[in-house]
């Protein structure tokens, strides 16, 4: 479940990172704070719901190192091999790429049987013309700026709605994800991050190394399909966003069509009968259902930025030993 912190970097808009010269190394303090609706995915969450998480990352040619006060993970590129720190009991495993790669084939293959046991009538249903969605894209500097990480930045939000065609975002529901930018100048030492992220990702054949497994990106889209839509669509718009993102806010809504919204209006207000309707009313003092909700927030901070990395910084700490 931790990687599920690391959800935030489906919706950062990688593209502002501009071509420039490659750095040898990099060093980073960030930290990062993901919420979803609902108490039980916050409470597994736990601190990155609550504080969020500090982590230090550091990258220097093929090794990368993301460190935080519970756990880290060291990836080396030549040895073809992943690190996993255990920095409370100060133990570490050793996982090779081709294991992952393993891993991976196996997690599809899941996925694949899975969609492939049907139930009744399932198959007539999706036989049915599939819904076509339009992308509304909308970028806007507030003229508000601060300082993050020692930097100047101005703030830009970007507004991604995903909605069905030749329909309002009103009438037929659909998704928006907002993301809230801190950009400071264009710094080329990050693209160091994510020129390694993307070296890893191929050396592993498989968008899943980037921060989920399979099975639950597949779970998450599942749940929200249109997701990857809007990701997507802010990905290729990122050429309007001029600068380096040192903090961002992404917020993710879903909307509910006019159908769906009164049929849930009509089973919040009978609540059910008897001595539980009424418990329910009172104790969990239930909300009428709203066209718009929440389901998940990430925020990203750029804490430090450096550019000179230290050996001790990707190495495995001395009294750390090995569990196989």
């Amino acid at each position: 479940m931790k990687r599920l912190v690391k959800i935030g970097l489906i919706a950062l808009p990688l593209a502002t990172l501009a071509a420039a010269p490659a750095f040898a190394e990099v060093k980073t303090r960030d930290k990062t704070t993901v919420k979803f609706e609902g108490r039980l995915l916050n409470l597994f969450l736990g601190k990155a719901a609550k504080e969020g998480v500090e982590q230090k990352v550091a990258v220097k040619g093929n090794r990368k190192a993301t460190i935080n006060d519970r756990t880290g993970t060291i990836v080396d590129l030549s040895e073809e091999k992943v690190y996993d720190l255990d920095m409370k009991k100060k133990t570490y495993t050793v996982t090779t790429f081709e294991e992952l790669r393993r891993r991976m084939r196996e997690s599809a293959e899941k996925a694949e049987k899975e969609t492939q046991k049907e139930e009744p009538g399932q198959a007539q249903q999706e036989e049915k013309p599939k819904k076509e969605y339009e992308i509304d894209f909308d970028v806007k500097d507030t003229g508000q700026k601060k300082q993050v990480a020692g930097y100047d930045t101005h703030e830009t939000i970007a507004t991604v709605t995903v909605r069905e065609k030749g329909k309002t975002l009103e009438d037929a529901g659909g998704l928006v994800m907002t993301t809230d930018m801190w950009l400071g100048p264009k710094i080329p030492a990050l693209k160091e991050l994510v020129d390694f992220d993307i070296k890893y990702a191929k050396a592993l054949e498989g968008p899943e190394a980037y921060a989920m497994s399979a099975e639950q990106m597949a779970a998450l889209l599942k749940m929200f399909p249109l997701l990857g839509r809007a990701s997507d669509r802010l990905q290729k718009e990122g050429d309007k966003l001029a600068g380096t993102p040192l903090e961002s806010t992404v917020t993710f809504e879903t909307v509910k069509s006019k159908e769906d919204l009164e049929a849930a209006q009509k089973q919040g207000s009978s609540g059910g009968g008897g001595i539980s309707g009424m418990l329910a009313k009172k104790v969990l003092k239930q909300e009428p259902p709203k066209a718009r909700s929440t389901f998940m927030t990430t925020h990203d901070e750029k804490l430090e930025v450096a550019t000179s990395v230290a050996s001790d910084d990707l190495a495995i700490p001395a009294d750390f030993k090995e569990k196989k």
